[in-house]
């Protein structure tokens, strides 16, 4: 009774900040079963909290379910990797990042996601997707740091790939970094290379984006050939110091609820740095211009500042959490959250990949920042 009466008083919270009612979260199941399948691991989700849907990457298809799990559709044939994703509510649609690195073109992915109604849809043909190529990716991904006139590729012990960079992965909407409201922008996150051997990949890099005027940028996905429409320029280049982690920022998500952004990683291997887990960005302080640590000649950048909770690394000063949140976060609103959990199968000799979401409520706590919501407190029907 106390877990259901705190929920609603965190739900009444929510629509007095924003002045419209999300589904009531008893909606919410506690536990959801995404399915098995024979593709990669899961990389991120989405929630569709009006409608009720869910959709998961896995690696090389996406999957949508309602929320009792109930498989609706899919969508495969994706030869690169689809990464995290995120549910943009003004236009209805999922969009997610998308790699080609052999072919060093960097997209997002956009899904419209009403015409997904049928298993093994097809990612080029049926009409679902559309992509926008990211030229700002692209040129740090290929930089000769080295200046050898040699790019070395897909590889992480190389002086190339400016700030380490790999490419993209976590996504997610929200306003302007150091604004609590305001235009939602798509804040796309690097990955970045584990490399021990250098000082300048320590730090997770966003670009941010209006994404007003995308229309005009979308192309269908064409795979054989890789298309390089987008836009020229990013609304917004930004730093946070968090120390090297391994592929850089997994899965990202803004939670209006608290004005932060969280950021799920694989965990780093320099012994300088705390390692942590989980990071979370404070979404109401303004960034600054600063010196970017570590580059090989000076350079200046926007920095934003991490989060004051949680644990605090007395070297760095660097704030986060020992959390998995690494392949899939989604904000519900009022503190909830549903993060998934990755799994293997075999059936019939083939192996799949699993997802399952549990619903978790944010407390900040240093020892753990989610407590599990159990299922009596939010079963359904």
């Amino acid at each position: 009774m106390k877990a259901i009466v705190r929920a609603f008083t965190l739900l009444l919270s929510a629509v007095m900040v924003t002045g419209a009612a999300k589904p009531a979260l008893e909606d919410f199941p506690a536990t959801i079963d995404g399915g098995a399948w024979p593709a990669g691991h899961v990389q991120g989700i989405a929630v569709d909290t009006e409608n009720e849907f869910v959709y998961y990457s896995f690696t090389s298809m996406l999957v949508k379910t309602d929320l009792d799990g109930t498989v609706l559709g899919t969508v495969t044939g994706f030869t690169g990797h689809l990464g995290d994703l995120d549910f943009n509510e003004k236009d209805g649609r999922v969009y997610g990042s998308l790699e080609y690195k052999a072919a060093e073109s960097f997209y997002i992915a956009i899904f419209d996601v009403d015409k997904i109604t049928g298993i093994d849809m097809d990612a080029e043909t049926d009409g679902i997707v559309t992509a926008v190529y990211l030229d700002e990716v692209v040129q740090d991904f290929t930089a000769d740091m080295d200046g050898n006139g040699v790019f070395d590729g897909n590889i992480a012990n190389t002086p190339d790939h400016r700030y380490g960079s790999s490419g993209i992965d976590g996504v997610s909407f929200g306003p302007a970094f150091g604004r609590k409201n305001g235009k939602q922008l798509l804040t796309v996150a690097y990955g970045v290379y584990s490399n021990t051997e250098r000082d300048d990949n320590d730090h997770q890099v966003l670009l941010q984006y209006d994404i007003t005027r995308w229309k005009k940028y979308e192309q269908p996905l064409t795979q054989a050939a890789p298309h390089t429409s987008g836009p020229a320029t990013t609304d917004g280049k930004y730093f946070v110091y968090t120390g090297n982690t391994t592929y850089g920022v997994q899965n990202l998500n803004y939670d209006a609820f608290t004005h932060t952004w969280l950021m799920g990683v694989y965990r780093g291997v320099k012994e300088q740095f705390p390692n942590y887990s989980l990071y979370a960005i404070d979404g109401s302080s303004r960034p600054t211009w600063g010196v970017l640590e570590g580059q090989p000649t000076y350079e200046e950048g926007l920095l934003l500042p991490l989060l004051q909770q949680g644990l605090r690394h007395e070297t760095t000063g660097i704030r986060g959490w020992n959390f998995t949140a690494d392949v899939g976060m989604e904000s519900l609103g009022g503190g909830y959250f549903y993060i998934a959990t990755q799994g293997r199968v075999v059936e019939d000799g083939v192996t799949k990949h699993t997802a399952v979401l549990n619903l978790y409520r944010w407390t900040g706590a240093a020892e753990s920042p989610f407590e599990r919501v159990s299922a009596p407190a939010f079963s359904r029907g």
